[in-house]
């Protein structure tokens, strides 16, 4: 029988609200459906539940940490005071609490936020990322890089979701890329890395650990449509916009059928991966089979959306894990306790 836990759900909020607030209105709304997912997965699997939505101000985790005492915190945090690369702070802060939290670890955040730091890791253990360059704020010149092969991909360094990415992040020539990336260092007020466009197919992996890592079944974004001179990537539309994905008829679904032996190295690439980033939770890798057969992996995801109907959820239900039993297991093997 699975132990009744004391539990504070903590989630970015767009606006600050006190302690012992309800969010049921907010609920309501489809933009809340992963706090409101997780909530009741929590609830039916018999805990405790206090909600604690954050904006700009950390003194209501505190308050709630040392007067309430929870067992564990879920932490749901993405952003803090609109910025996403201060969701590693959260962590630390809950560490320096001596609070039990579920997800990743501030180090896990901080390798797979910083896109150029986890492909060199990647890279160093021998596993095939795109050739990049990154191009830092007030640091240098931006010129084409002799050593990568265009088409590329200019990306903000540190974002998440796709933030940043669009039709025009491809670019074929200097001048094009010197656009972009001026693009993102002020308008973005974000550093840039460049990539070499891997075309293929995109994959989303989702990984369950840490212990026996298990890999879900791949989820492939399928392009059926694109207007002429568009490049198949997942830009923020074709990740967000319902309209936009449902004129040029993007879905992500479970792939098909692949070359033989194409799985087995996926599985083994993920936990590579997975062990090589020294990841302690649940992540999500974005990654690119090209024609030939080469595996590429394009970004870590630490801390993917955990929405009963999205991608690694419907991975994990796919592969056996069905989604009360997914939000139970990680509250488990984040207290270290069997499931």
């Amino acid at each position: 029988m699975k132990k009744r836990l004391k539990i504070v759900l903590a989630f970015d909020s767009p606006y600050p609200r006190p302690r012992g607030y309800d969010f049921r209105e907010e609920f309501r709304d489809p933009d809340w459906i992963t706090e409101r997912d997780v909530y009741k997965a929590l609830r039916k699997n018999g805990h405790d539940v206090s909600l604690l939505g954050i904006y700009d101000d950390m003194t209501t985790l505190i308050e709630e940490v040392k007067e309430e005492k929870p067992d564990i915190v879920f932490n749901l945090m993405e952003v803090f005071n609109d910025k996403s690369h201060l969701d590693k702070n959260v962590a630390w802060l809950l560490e320096m609490l001596e609070t039990p939290y579920t997800g990743a670890s501030p180090s896990d955040l901080l390798i797979c936020n910083d896109k150029a730091l986890s492909k060199k890791i990647l890279s160093f253990h021998g596993i095939k990322v795109p050739n990049f360059h990154t191009f830092y704020r007030n640091r240098k010149k931006v010129r084409l890089p002799k050593d990568l092969k265009t088409p590329l991909i200019v990306k903000p360094l540190m974002e998440e979701a796709s933030r940043g990415l669009a039709q025009g992040s491809i670019v074929t020539g200097e001048k094009g890329l010197i656009e972009r990336v001026k693009f993102i260092h002020k308008k973005m007020q974000a550093d840039a890395i460049v990539e070499e466009y891997i075309a293929g197919r995109e994959l989303y992996v989702g990984v369950l650990g840490p212990g026996k890592i298990k890999v879900f079944p791949p989820i492939e974004m399928k392009f059926g449509r694109a207007s002429k001179g568009e490049s198949r990537i997942a830009t923020y539309r074709a990740k967000w916009d319902d309209k936009y994905r449902k004129r040029w008829k993007i879905r992500n679904s479970f792939i098909g059928r692949l070359p033989a032996g194409i799985k087995r190295r996926i599985d083994d690439i993920c936990k590579d991966a997975y062990r090589a980033l020294n990841l302690q939770s649940y992540v999500r890798f974005d990654i690119r089979i090209t024609s030939s057969g080469d595996i590429y992996i394009l970004e870590a995801n630490a801390n993917p959306c955990l929405a009963k109907y999205e991608d690694f959820s419907q991975a994990a239900e796919k592969s056996g894990i069905p989604y009360k039993k997914l939000i139970q297991r990680i509250t488990s093997t984040s207290l270290c306790e069997d499931t």
